[in-house]
Parts: structure tokens; C-alpha cells; sequence
């Protein structure tokens, strides 16, 4: 061989074996919550996903995790991963009903799917490719990023007897339920979660609803609102990764694969996570804080709740295509998951009870 086809061949070589380490270049991304870094669990999605990426890249894809505290925008989450100045957001898809209306089914609409009909819904129904679809105007992949299951109805000041109890209540409250209430006379407002004590605090609201027990006790808010009712507007409340369209594309396909992994992981982990401290600070109220007055809203409330409901959904789907598709299909999904939610997870809790008794 003659000397230039051995340099070539060299420097063929030197080029290959290079190729892997500059493809292993570590990427740093960054992720904005909206949440205050030690909220958890609902911080806790972001913190394990950038932990489980780090160790599963070998320390070469690395995420920054700032919550609400550093970036100063917790309801902005959507426009700044939109816009680029962070990769990835999580979040809550009913901040952004503003923008889109559309956007309240994929966190979660009263009376609607609990958890586990939403998962079945999501993963092996239509709810990731209508999710596609409408974050698409917005450039942004949503996955889902972690659920609190059945939320509780808020606290409250004073007992709610009627409806007539809630006409001029000042309330915290977001999403589609945030327009229930405001059809039944409550003055509706959101409010992050840093400031919520304050708010109630201060008494420039008169209520609040957040997530349950084990979230709700440690904020304090039992100490000002007595009066905590069980839910009906949160039955299934996920939360949302969101990911800039063209950054994910610029990934290799194995990051790719290791962030769907990570996130589908962690989500699961904070519903599992949330449960867990809900049940142990239910067990605790009764004996640790014997201030707290637990209340169902009276059926004449409820069923003024589920008629307002009923109506701003059909009225919102006879004026928007998508908004009446994805409605459409989670009603007919929930159809069949509830006749089987019937006979297995509640027809086998009724029936332990009852042998209890």
C-alpha cells in the first residue's frame, strides 16, 4: 500500500473512533416549575427525572431544575418553554385554558375520569395523540408528569349549607371548576402556591381548594379555613412535562428515549408518592388536628355543580371542533372504564367494608 493510502487510511480511522465521544458531547438542558422546589411531591417528578437522565446518560445529559423560586413565573411555564429560554416546564395544562380551552382535559374536568381511567385513556386510548395535536400550535411535546388522584373540595371559612352560602365567597380555584364556581355566584381567583396562606391569611380570599391531606396540612391552612370538603372537580389531576419541540429534536434517539422513560417513571412515582402522605396525614387529623371539620357539599350544591358543568362543557364544544373531540372521547372512553371501575375497584372496596362491619 502505497504511503498516501496509508495516511488516508490513519486518518480515516483517527476520524471514527472519534465520532462516539463527540457524539457522547454532554447537552444541558433546564426545566422551570411551576412550583417552589420543595414542594413535593409535586416537585418531585422534575427532581428524580434529572437524576434518573444524569444517571442513565452517564453523566452526559444533565438537566437543571429551577423551581418558581428562580424563575419568578409560575404561570408562565407554557410560554417559556415555548419561547426557548428553558427546554423543558412542568406544569399544570389548566393554566393555560386562557389560551386554549382544550387544555383543561389533560390535567383533569369535574366529574370526570379518576386516575386510573385517565392513564388507560392517555396510554392506551386517544389522550396522547389529541394532546400531540393541540400543543402543536405552541411547538411543545406534552407528557403526562405526575397525578394526585381524587383532590379534595378545598377549605373553607364557613360550613357551605347551600348554594346560597356560596354567592359572593372569594375563592381560589383553577381550571374548568374555577367557571363552575363562578356560575354559582363564587368570584373566582388564581393564585400560585407561594402566596395561597397569605391569601387566605390576609382574607383576601375566603377559600381555597389545593390538592389534599398530604399537600394541604403542611401549608397551614387549617389553622384560618376549619371546613374541609370532600372533592368533585379534581377527580384525576395530572401534571405536564412539557418539552420544546425543536430541542427534543436536536437529541440523540437515545436521549430521547431515556427523558419518555424517565418521565412515564416519575409520574407514576408521584402518584404513588402523594397517596402515600395523604393516607398518613388522614390517619393523623382525627387525634393531631381536631380542628378540622370534614364535610361532603350538600346533594342540592352538588347537583348544581354537575348541571353547571354539564352546560359549560357542551357549550364550549358546540363553539370548538377540538374542544368537542377531545370531550367526545373522554366521555366515551369513560363510558367503559367506569362499568369496569364499578365492579372491580369499588365493588371490591364496598364489599371489604362491608365484611368489616
Amino acid at each position: 500500500m502505497k504511503l498516501a493510502s496509508k495516511l488516508l487510511v490513519a486518518v480515516l480511522l483517527v476520524v471514527f473512533t472519534a465520532m462516539p465521544a463527540l457524539a457522547e458531547k454532554t447537552i444541558k438542558w433546564k426545566l422551570a416549575m411551576t412550583w417552589p422546589s420543595t414542594l413535593t411531591p409535586l416537585a418531585s417528578p422534575p427532581i428524580k427525572l434529572a437524576e434518573m437522565v444524569e444517571k442513565m446518560s452517564g453523566g452526559k445529559f444533565l438537566i437543571k431544575v429551577e423551581g418558581k423560586e428562580k424563575h419568578k413565573a409560575a404561570l408562565g411555564i407554557l410560554d417559556m418553554v415555548k419561547g426557548g429560554q428553558y427546554q423543558m416546564g412542568h406544569s399544570a395544562s389548566y393554566y393555560w385554558k386562557g389560551k386554549d380551552m382544550s387544555m383543561v382535559f389533560f390535567t383533569t374536568v369535574p366529574f370526570g375520569m379518576n386516575a386510573e381511567e385517565q392513564y388507560a385513556w392517555f396510554y392506551y386510548d386517544e389522550g396522547m395523540k389529541l394532546m400531540e395535536k393541540a400543543y402543536d400550535k405552541f411547538k411543545v411535546l406534552s407528557f403526562p408528569g405526575g397525578n394526585t388522584g381524587v383532590q379534595m373540595g378545598g377549605w373553607f371559612r364557613k360550613e357551605i349549607k347551600s348554594l346560597d352560602d356560596l354567592k359572593g365567597l372569594k375563592m381560589r380555584i383553577p381550571g374548568l371548576a374555577g367557571e363552575v364556581f363562578a356560575k354559582l355566584g363564587v368570584n373566582v381567583t388564581n393564585i400560585p402556591a407561594g402566596e395561597l396562606y397569605t391569601s387566605l391569611d390576609r382574607g383576601t380570599i375566603d377559600a381555597l381548594e389545593w390538592v389534599g391531606p398530604g399537600m394541604d396540612i403542611k401549608m397551614g391552612f387549617h389553622k384560618i379555613a376549619p371546613y374541609y370538603y370532600t372533592g368533585w372537580h379534581e377527580p384525576a389531576s395530572e401534571m405536564q412535562f412539557l418539552i420544546n419541540k425543536r430541542a427534543y429534536a436536536k437529541l440523540p434517539p437515545e436521549y430521547q428515549e431515556m427523558l419518555q422513560v424517565a418521565m412515564k417513571a416519575t409520574a407514576a412515582d408521584m402518584f404513588s408518592e402523594n397517596f402515600g402522605a395523604s393516607a398518613n396525614a388522614w390517619a393523623k387529623m382525627k387525634t393531631e388536628y381536631p380542628n378540622i371539620k370534614v364535610k361532603t357539599f350538600p346533594t342540592p350544591v352538588l347537583k348544581a355543580m354537575k348541571k353547571a358543568t354539564d352546560e359549560l362543557l357542551n357549550g364550549y364544544a358546540a363553539k370548538d371542533p377540538q374542544f368537542k373531540t377531545i370531550l367526545d372521547s373522554q366521555r366515551a372512553f369513560m363510558k367503559k372504564a367506569r362499568a369496569w371501575t364499578l365492579i372491580s375497584e369499588y365493588n371490591y372496596i364496598k364489599t371489604s367494608e362491608e365484611l368489616e362491619k
